[in-house]
């Protein structure tokens, strides 16, 4: 099972690597040159995303005692993609040199005004971006410790039903005990009885052959 999550893993490595790189060369690009690659990220986060989620389901099948390493990894992955997310977010608003220049002009207070407004624009994006990955953060975190107090939960069931067996079983072996205890107990009093009558009878047949050895004389 680690193995399929180390495959995914390297998979990942090397798609964020491209993904970094390409998010990179967006702002340096204008018109179609510039959709093409915006286009080819896009498709590549939704294959790291894919990844990321194959790899959480890998996570969930690996034994809770060996699960901790695997979670913080996951945890550590999940960071880096909301940052390309973030990344590639703030790529795609930003220009060159040349495009700002077009577009703000040299007009000085509307440049200024412009300029502003797109880094305002461009903070608030950032902050939006912070809260979204803090907010998947929590789910992701909330998921697993979901998922460990259900598993908890059923060993603790498996464990009762456990209990609830050997109780069955003890109750099953008292039973046994109680019947031959039972018989044991019988069959000594079958026996007293039986000797106190043999007895009453030697003692009957004595007093008889007394009786009649004197009567003889």
């Amino acid at each position: 099972m680690s193995s399929d999550f180390e495959s995914y893993e390297q998979d990942f490595a090397v798609l964020t690597a491209e993904i970094t790189g390409r998010i990179g060369k967006v702002p340096k690009l204008v018109g179609d040159e510039k959709k093409q690659m915006v286009a080819n990220v896009e498709k590549q986060l939704e294959e790291a995303r894919e990844l990321l989620e194959q790899m959480e389901l890998e996570v969930r099948e690996i034994p809770p005692q060996s699960r901790g390493m695997y979670s913080s990894r996951m945890r550590s992955y999940t960071q880096e993609m909301g940052k390309l997310e973030a990344d590639f977010k703030r790529s795609r608003i930003a220009y060159s040199d040349e495009v700002r220049n077009e577009l703000l002009g040299d007009d000085g207070n509307s440049s200024e005004n412009q300029r502003a407004h797109l880094l305002d624009n461009t903070e608030r994006l950032e902050r939006s971006s912070r809260r979204l990955e803090a907010g998947y953060q929590i789910a992701v975190e909330t998921e697993q410790i979901g998922q460990e107090m259900l598993e908890n939960l059923s060993h603790d069931r498996e464990k009762i039903q456990r209990a609830r067996e050997r109780l069955r079983e003890t109750d099953a072996n008292l039973g046994k005990s109680s019947r031959v205890l039972t018989g044991m107990l019988r069959r000594i009093i079958q026996n007293r009885i039986l000797i106190v009558v043999l007895a009453v009878v030697i003692i009957f047949t004595t007093m008889m052959a007394i009786f009649f050895s004197v009567r003889g004389r």
